[in-house]
């Protein structure tokens, strides 16, 4: 199993009140090393990305506005939420590098698993556009280097952070070659970003390809499980992925702040360990996990050792 991650990405710097901030990596880190789940894992370069790489599912002129507005010192970028330094340019550019390594990887067989701590989070960037703490959507550039570059002819993405991923299936959405599955705090209880309702299923040729499950304020495990069981497993099985990327938030925690839901840290693992099932079933193995969300420093780290004890098999 590979493991991505660069102290450079503490880089990317907010105000000290913003919740993605860089000691979030850092409770990941401690946490794995203090279990010993960091030596079973195998450290993959991480190396930034190109303007190419990002323009495979961003617009070219959007990428370079990144590259522009951060250079020239201004403070965010969309919305005073997304929140920009000098050095943020280039941190998201490596975490996007990470990924497409770990892609890279996996996908010459030299391992079949993958976790990606990188930041910022990226599911809900736009083609277009930045929005809540997201630069470039290091997930959905993951899928089309897969299809576009690695050949691959069915990608899953799995979103289980606890907002709806916005970019990701905009991205996707009018396709049959990506399944985008989300599971998030319904909209009508915390706003952002206003979609994800069962209703989107995709447009055109990607109808049926869009499975939004929105969740009430409080949902934890029952409601997670029931969503796993009757919608989550038999699409994937129906779809028969040959890689699945999860966009893996930690924001359903109970306790987080910018969420409603209410997950224990130790259900990260037999979430995981559904979708490990499923990888080893259609997959041959192959998944790759990509930090989301996840803000809560308490929390932090239990999350991501129940989330890697799983990827690596660990009962």
């Amino acid at each position: 199993m590979g493991w991505v991650s660069h102290p450079d990405l503490s880089r990317h710097r907010t105000e000290d009140v913003h919740p993605d901030q860089p000691k979030r990596l850092d409770a990941i880190r401690e946490a794995l090393e203090s279990s010993g789940l960091m030596s079973r894992m195998s450290p993959l370069p991480c190396s930034y990305a190109t303007h190419l790489d990002v323009a495979l599912a961003h617009d070219p002129a959007y990428v370079d506005l990144v590259r522009i507005v951060c250079e020239d010192g201004f403070t965010f970028i969309g919305s005073r939420d997304t929140q920009i330094c000098p050095e943020s340019y280039g941190t998201a550019l490596l975490a996007v590098g990470g990924v497409l390594g770990a892609c890279d990887a996996v996908a010459a067989g030299e391992i079949d698993r993958a976790f990606c701590a990188v930041r910022p989070p990226g599911h809900h960037a736009e083609y277009d556009q930045a929005m809540g703490f997201c630069l470039f959507n290091q997930v959905a550039i993951a899928a089309e280097h897969l299809v576009q570059r690695r050949s691959f002819r069915r990608i899953a993405i799995v979103d289980i952070d606890a907002h709806h991923g916005n970019g990701t299936q905009h991205r996707f959405e009018d396709r049959s070659d990506v399944l985008y599955v989300s599971l998030h705090e319904r909209s009508g209880s915390l706003p952002f970003p206003g979609s994800g309702e069962e209703t989107e299923t995709g447009v055109g040729d990607g109808v049926g390809y869009t499975l939004n499950i929105p969740l009430v304020a409080g949902s934890g495990d029952d409601a997670y499980r029931h969503a796993f069981r009757e919608q989550v497993r038999p699409a994937l099985d129906q779809f028969r992925p040959e890689l699945i990327l999860l966009s893996i938030g930690f924001d359903a925690c109970v306790g987080e702040w910018v969420a409603h839901l209410s997950l224990d840290s130790s259900s990260f693992h037999w979430i995981t360990a559904e979708l490990a099932a499923a990888a080893d079933t259609h997959a041959d193995r192959r998944l790759i996990s990509v930090l989301e969300g996840g803000y809560d420093l308490t929390s932090l780290g239990a999350c991501a050792v129940a989330h890697v004890r799983a990827l690596l098999g660990d009962p």
